[in-house]
C-alpha cells in the first residue's frame, strides 16, 4: 500500500509561468539550496537527484517543497569539524560536466562527507533548475529562460546564473550563489511604486 499526499503542482508546471512568478519561485529554490547547506542543526543535505519533478507547488502558498527526497546525502557537519578528515576545511566546488541527459551532476560522496564547505547544492539548483543550461522535457533555458528586455540589457542575472552553474573563477559559485540569492530577493520585493 501507498500513501499519497497532494501538495501542488510540480515545478515543471510554471516553466512559462509570468516572469515575476518565476523569479519568486527561482528566489524560493536558492533559498531551499542555503538552508540545506548550512543551518543551525550543523547538518548538510546535499540533493543528488535535482529535477523539475522533485520540486511542487503549494497551491494555497506558492511555496517551493522538495517532494522527492530519496536520493539526498546527509553530512554531519560537527563530526566533520571533529574528527578532521584530510582537507576538512578546504571549501569544495562541484566540477561542472558537459552530459547528454536532462539533469546532470557531478559529485563524490565521499567529498560531500568530508568537507564543511560544499557547494554542491547550489551548483545542483543553478545547474539543473534555473540557468541556459538546464533542459527538461526538450527544453532549455531553465525556469529564468526568456528574461524582459532590461534584465537582458543589464547582463547582471545571466553573469550571475552562468557564474553559479559553471564557474570562471576559483571559488566562484559561492560567490554567485549569494549575489543571486540577493538579486533575486531584490527582484522580488514590491518596489515603493507597487511594481515589482
Amino acid at each position: 500500500m501507498v500513501a499519497e499526499n497532494y501538495v501542488g503542482e510540480e515545478l515543471w508546471s510554471f516553466y512559462n509561468a509570468p516572469w515575476e512568478k518565476r523569479l519568486d519561485l527561482a528566489k524560493q529554490l536558492m533559498d531551499i539550496a542555503e538552508q540545506l547547506t548550512n543551518n543551525d542543526f550543523d547538518f548538510a543535505l546535499y540533493l543528488l537527484d535535482v529535477s523539475f519533478d522533485n520540486f511542487a507547488v503549494g497551491p494555497r502558498d506558492g511555496k517551493v517543497i522538495v517532494v522527492d527526497a530519496e536520493n539526498v546525502i546527509v553530512a554531519d557537519k560537527r563530526l566533520i569539524k571533529q574528527n578532521k578528515p584530510e582537507n576538512y576545511d578546504v571549501w569544495y566546488e562541484s566540477r561542472a560536466e558537459e552530459c547528454d541527459k536532462e539533469t546532470c551532476l557531478s559529485f563524490s560522496k565521499d567529498i560531500l562527507c568530508s568537507r564543511v564547505t560544499v557547494d554542491h547544492n547550489y551548483y545542483a539548483v543553478c545547474q539543473n533548475l534555473l540557468s541556459r543550461h538546464a533542459t527538461w522535457r526538450g527544453a532549455t533555458g531553465g525556469l529564468l529562460h526568456n528574461p524582459p528586455a532590461d534584465v537582458v540589457s543589464s547582463g547582471v542575472l545571466e553573469a550571475l546564473l552562468d557564474e553559479c552553474a559553471k564557474p570562471t573563477r576559483p571559488y566562484g559559485r559561492f560567490q554567485a550563489a549569494k549575489d543571486l540569492r540577493e538579486y533575486l530577493t531584490q527582484h522580488t520585493q514590491p518596489s515603493s511604486s507597487g511594481l515589482r
